[in-house]
């Protein structure tokens, strides 16, 4: 496995690449947007392609890199479904995986930091962002934090981990980069209450300054989606509502790119081909499976996903590699839901 822990100074934040295998599949945990040059650079020296960008909760102390490294790589966003957040490509609920080639994580639903607070666990490791750190837990006076919460989340959840778990936090401002759950249950000042209400307590009255990014770090990380208003003026995006209308012409060919977990716990759109999007590059490209539906049958491809950031990509993807008549639904799956169009399973 190839693992890389990364390190911002000027909000101490740590950011993590892991990867299978040299010239395999690769994510990030936590990326900080002034960092996206060397994180390219890193992948590029390890040949490794980026397919996912996770973050741990909305960030209050710098920016993510979620957009920006999707809009370099095309890579899938992820964050949980409880985010604020305006579009990612993928929301993410506790106990799902997040998967890449040879590497799956758990996500574990930990809010109290924020309630949008996840963390991940992998094999031996656990991610654990703001809501543990070393030595150290993350404040709970702000983004709806719950000292309560964080009490369950940590005692409840990530202390029930084996004792050798190694913990991997989101910042550290001493210097240290790694420990154990043993090791925090024993030596973190904070986890040495008798109960929930001294835990709450002491929470409560930590008296912090706000983060110094706080009021630019906010506002930005809750508008990161992909941009879609020039595919729109392209003509190359479809609104649901037209969708659902439509559904059924013989002209068109709905293609789903959500993954196989995604459609079968949401449904899917009937008679949708289903085609990975972590695959689209050979699907589109001459003599690809859509690529030769297209030529082959004259249909309008017309690409959906959850939140519409996938489709819009592969929009892109699929007019670039000469599919003219290629569009995507707008506001994807989620959507659809919405205004009740028909769902299989």
């Amino acid at each position: 496995m190839i693992f890389r822990q990364l390190f911002d100074s000027v909000s101490s934040t740590y950011t993590y690449l892991i990867g299978s295998r040299s010239h395999g599949e690769a994510l990030i945990i936590d990326p900080v947007l002034e960092k996206v040059d060397r994180y390219l650079q890193l992948l590029a020296e390890l040949d490794l392609k980026l397919v996912k960008a996770v973050d741990t909760h909305l960030h209050a102390d710098h920016v993510t890199a979620l957009g920006a490294l999707r809009d370099r790589t095309h890579c899938i966003t992820v964050m949980g479904e409880q985010s604020k957040v305006d579009v990612v490509s993928l929301r993410i609920s506790d106990g799902d995986s997040i998967d890449i080639e040879g590497v799956s994580l758990t996500a574990l639903y930990t809010p109290g930091h924020t309630d949008d607070s996840y963390c991940f666990l992998m094999d031996d490791r656990v991610f654990t962002g703001d809501t543990l750190l070393i030595r150290g837990t993350g404040r709970t006076d702000f983004q709806h934090g719950d000292a309560s919460q964080q009490y369950d989340s940590i005692f409840g959840r990530l202390l029930t981990l084996p004792d050798d778990t190694l913990v991997f936090p989101g910042h550290d401002y001493k210097g240290d980069s790694v420990s154990t759950i043993a090791e925090e249950r024993a030596f973190n000042p904070r986890l040495q209450v008798e109960s929930k209400e001294e835990y709450v307590e002491l929470m409560n009255n930590l008296n912090l300054p706000n983060p110094k990014m706080m009021d630019q770090a906010v506002p930005a990380n809750m508008k990161i989606g992909f941009h879609q208003d020039e595919l729109r003026e392209r003509g190359w995006s479809m609104t649901c509502e037209e969708a659902i209308r439509r559904l059924g012409e013989p002209g068109l060919l709905l293609v789903d790119l959500r993954d196989d977990g995604e459609r079968e716990r949401h449904g899917e759109i009937p008679g949708a081909v289903h085609a990975s999007y972590l695959e689209l590059d050979q699907h589109v490209a001459p003599g690809g499976l859509l690529h030769e539906l297209a030529v082959s049958t004259g249909k309008q491809l017309v690409f959906y996903c959850a939140y519409g950031e996938r489709s819009a990509m592969a929009v892109e993807a699929a007019q670039g590699a000469g599919i003219t008549g290629a569009c995507h639904i707008e506001g994807g799956l989620e959507r659809w839901k919405k205004l009740h169009g028909p769902l299989a399973k």
